[in-house]
C-alpha cells in the first residue's frame, strides 16, 4: 500500500464528502488545510500523520490521517482512515 494519496481521493474514501468531484471542489474553493497550510490543489499528496482542517457546510472537521484508503467502503471501514481531533461536545459553527 502506498504511503501517500491524492487529497481529493482520500476525502472521498474517508467519506468526508459524497463524491470525488465534491472533494475536488472543496479543495479548489480553499476549504481544506493540510497541517495548517491552505491547499487549493486536489492532487496534493497526503498521508498518515497529516492533520486536515476542513470547512464543511455545518461544521469544521479536524482529522488526523492514520491510514490510506484502497477503496470507498462502508463508514465502518472509512472511520479507520482518520482520528477525529474535534473535542467531544464542541458545537462547531
Amino acid at each position: 500500500m502506498a504511503d501517500k494519496q491524492r487529497l481529493d481521493k482520500w476525502l472521498w474514501f474517508a467519506r468526508v464528502v459524497k463524491t470525488r468531484s465534491l472533494a475536488a471542489k472543496l479543495v479548489l474553493d480553499g476549504h481544506v488545510r493540510v497541517n495548517a497550510q491552505r491547499i487549493e490543489i486536489p492532487a496534493k499528496p497526503v498521508g498518515p500523520g497529516d492533520v486536515l482542517t476542513i470547512a464543511l457546510e455545518s461544521r469544521i472537521a479536524v482529522l488526523r490521517i492514520v491510514g490510506i484508503g484502497e477503496r470507498r467502503g462502508p463508514f465502518s471501514e472509512a472511520r479507520l482512515l482518520f482520528e477525529d481531533l474535534n473535542p467531544r461536545g464542541e458545537a462547531n459553527s
